[in-house]
């Protein structure tokens, strides 16, 4: 029986009946591409539709602020971590179907983006090659349009349901959603539940050859073999970013343990033991360089928590 005094969010800590696990103060760190950052006041995993509502609704009650997290590609958390509640979603997110016939996917926002691709292939369905080798959830790889600057996972979309602020589950067509580069219209309170892909029937031998020549170029081209937030900053407008932060000499260049990489100059990787204050100070200095150098100023693409 939980504490006659516990708030909400301490009785789901002891409470059994809750369909997910909560955790107090877990380091971030576990659960960032980064494996950067300190404690998050509360971890939460919801393995189901009625779990999210309880949590949402349970941090609406506390006036408590709340984070989706996915896989936490695209995410930098400070050393000092969260204060409020981070959330992801877990074993009823992770659905997917596919009827080749029609060409759609339905696909659990908590699953992996991977796990669409490869799908795609064995049901013979084209239009996801561009994602292959793209690290992260399907929640997340909506939330930021996530893609190539030539093709993007919301020129796919059909469908998505999401879970409104003040409980409602609502579904709103691919048309209806402004992508843009690395931005949507989803609201920050919007928690993205699930997405209808169509995709189109394609020759498998082809799309496994389309696939594995995206996956040479992005290992040629990319550290991946490195903790990262895959690329810190949003190519400007009629220019590349790596090339501007390379022209401009960081290439190489560290603080602590993180570094600017030396394969991909948009690329900050941990190279051991790095702090989130060691990448804040290399982007930074990227960014006054390339606007001292050059005139531009660079606008970041990962995104911040607990700053």
């Amino acid at each position: 029986m939980a504490a006659k005094h516990a708030s909400p969010l301490q009785a789901l800590l002891v409470d059994s009946s809750f369909d997910g696990e909560v955790f107090a103060d877990e380091p971030m760190a576990k659960h960032t591409s980064y494996r950067i950052g300190g404690p998050a006041r509360f971890f939460v995993r919801a393995d189901s539709i009625s779990a999210l509502s309880d949590i949402v609704s349970c941090c609406a009650d506390c006036a408590q602020p709340y984070f989706l997290v996915g896989r936490g590609t695209n995410l930098l958390v400070s050393d000092e971590g969260y204060g409020g509640v981070i959330i992801t979603l877990g074993r009823d997110f992770k659905n997917l179907s596919a009827d080749r016939d029609s060409g759609r996917i339905v696909v659990g926002a908590g699953a992996l983006l991977s796990t669409v691709v490869q799908e795609a292939l064995r049901q013979s369905l084209s239009g996801m090659e561009f994602a292959v080798g793209t690290p992260g959830s399907i929640g997340g790889a909506l939330r930021m349009n996530a893609g190539t600057k030539d093709d993007w996972i919301g020129s796919r979309v059909r469908s998505v349901t999401v879970l409104k602020a003040d409980g409602r589950l609502e579904k709103i067509f691919g048309d209806d959603v402004r992508w843009g580069y690395r931005t949507t219209s989803f609201l920050p309170s919007d928690v993205i539940l699930e997405c209808e892909l169509v995709l189109t029937e394609g020759d498998s031998f082809f799309i496994r050859g389309k696939m594995e020549g995206n996956l040479s170029r992005r290992k040629r081209a990319q550290p991946m073999g490195l903790p990262s937030c895959g690329s810190v900053f949003r190519n400007p407008a009629g220019h590349s970013a790596a090339k501007l932060i390379d022209d401009a000499g960081l290439k190489g260049l560290a603080c602590g343990g993180a570094q600017i990489s030396e394969k991909h100059a948009n690329f900050i990787v941990n190279r051991g033991g790095a702090q989130a204050v060691d990448v804040i100070w290399l982007m930074n200095e990227a960014k006054r360089k390339v606007e001292a150098t050059y005139g531009i100023t660079l606008a970041p693409e990962v995104k911040f928590l607990g700053f």
